[in-house]
């Protein structure tokens, strides 16, 4: 007995010395300049998450605003252990061309290998920052009338179902739209074209739900009233959040500090100010007044088109990326207010359809048409055939045109499912109540806990000078 306990401790230590030993290896072959700007990403990305909630919080009214946002701090939670347990190794592991294996399950094996000049453990970390960005925006397609006990179930099941698989075929060496030789720098399809379709499919199922929500007698699914966003400093803290992380989104995408990252970063900041500069000033001239909102939209249209072709185009080419951007999905945003939305009870809360999903549509196509090989080739090592502009591959379109169109479907009708077979289980009703969504979201779901509503408890009779007047000696 005490032979075979020596032998075990014996083996159970020369395997840690392996391990330890295999990551000391990994670490020596790291290049620390670049793990050093790789963690700097990351960190200046994962605010973009709750940057979310605070977008979807000032969009909704002063009684849904802390509902609106605590989706965004649910997808932190839910897909850190998702992506940590399995969301990695299906969205990375070898796999087939559709979706990857469980050989990293639970992280295991990923200190043993490298991925180019970092560790992969810190690639996963980087790659998690997407997958919890994409399903923050997702989530905003329940705003002010979607319960939050639903999201859960749906932010694992979503993630593992659309995301990863989509993330798979387009990033993976032998994934399917990877091999088919897409050209998708930082998600113009599994960052904006899914989360914009997913977000519709959300609130496309509120509007007309198929199981229990439908069958309730105190739900009466239908459309909500439309409104302006009622707070403007809430958009004004998510917009310099989401403008910045973005830039540091785009650059990490390389993995490594070179000049590709570098203009990565500056066609990222030129495109989204070409957007806001665009979509505010066409506000200004029709209205006469300068519109944080219009600004803000804007910097996200720009945001949006950039994010695929980042890696492909140069500054110049950026400039009028923001512009379209702009200008396409400023009209994209008249679509919900048709009679057509009205009478399908239509909701694009957040506008999430007209920017991140028709701007991920004519991103990802314009990157086809705009590709420069000479720019992917920055870095000394990405080798592409270029676009149709520039490198004369117009066969480059028609792939980005595929990718696009399997995005969406893929996105809109997977997400459509999830939520109807959520809404199926008792006490997993995905639409609220009547009364619940009259009286807001905040205090039906979060108590008496607000984040505007109840900011002016106690000062209802405020008056800066006590309703005296003042006296000036």
């Amino acid at each position: 007995m005490t032979q075979l306990l020596e032998s075990t401790l014996v083996a159970n230590a020369t395997m840690f010395a392996t391990k330890a030993k295999t990551a000391a290896e990994v670490w020596a072959e790291s290049n620390p300049v670049d793990v050093c700007f790789i963690m700097i990403c990351v960190a200046l990305c994962w605010p973009i998450i709750p940057a979310v909630g605070m977008a979807y919080a000032g969009y909704s009214t002063r009684r849904n605003g802390l509902a609106s946002f605590l989706p965004s701090m649910l997808t932190m939670g839910c897909v850190s252990i998702q992506w940590w347990a399995w969301g990695y190794s299906l969205a990375y592991g070898e796999g087939n061309a559709f979706i990857g294996d469980l050989k990293y399950l639970f992280h295991q094996g990923v200190l043993a290998e490298p991925v180019g000049t970092i560790p992969m453990l810190l690639f996963s970390e980087f790659q998690l920052v997407f997958c919890a960005t994409v399903c923050a925006i997702v989530v905003g397609g329940a705003c002010e009338r979607g319960r939050l006990l639903p999201i859960i179930p749906f932010i694992f099941l979503w993630s593992t179902f659309v995301y990863i698989p989509l993330a798979h075929m387009v990033w993976a060496e032998n994934g399917f739209l990877a091999v088919l030789g897409a050209l998708d720098f930082a998600g113009g399809t599994p960052v904006h074209i899914c989360s914009g379709a997913s977000a519709t499919a959300y609130s496309v199922y509120l509007s007309r739900p198929l199981f229990r929500s439908k069958k309730s007698a105190v739900r009466t699914p239908g459309h909500l009233v439309l409104h302006r966003p009622h707070n403007s400093m809430s958009q004004l803290i998510a917009m310099i959040i989401i403008w910045g992380g973005w830039l540091a989104f785009d650059a990490g995408t390389t993995l490594a500090l070179n000049f590709r990252s570098v203009n990565a970063m500056a066609v990222t900041n030129i495109c989204a100010s070409a957007g806001a500069m665009t979509w505010a000033c066409m506000t200004y001239y029709e209205s006469g007044n300068w519109s944080l909102d219009s600004t803000f939209m804007g910097a996200i249209a720009g945001l949006v088109l950039i994010t695929p072709a980042a890696g492909f185009i140069d500054m110049s080419t950026a400039f009028f990326f923001g512009v379209i951007g702009a200008l396409v999905c400023r009209q994209a945003l008249r679509i919900k207010f048709t009679e057509l939305a009205e009478q399908w009870r239509w909701v694009d809360n957040g506008d999430t359809f007209a920017t991140h999903c028709i701007g991920g549509f004519v991103g990802t196509i314009l990157t086809g048409v705009f590709a420069k090989k000479e720019v992917a080739f920055y870095d000394g090592a990405t080798e592409i055939i270029g676009g149709a502009f520039f490198d004369g591959h117009w066969s480059q379109v028609g792939i980005q045109i595929v990718e696009a169109l399997l995005g969406f479907t893929w996105s809109f009708v997977v997400t459509y499912l999830i939520v109807a077979v959520i809404d199926c289980v008792p006490g997993f009703e995905v639409l609220a109540e009547d009364k619940a969504i009259v009286k807001g979201m905040e205090k039906a779901e979060c108590g008496e806990e607000g984040l505007w509503e109840n900011s002016w408890d106690g000062e209802e009779d405020y008056h800066p000078f006590h309703k005296q007047p003042v006296l000036l000696e």
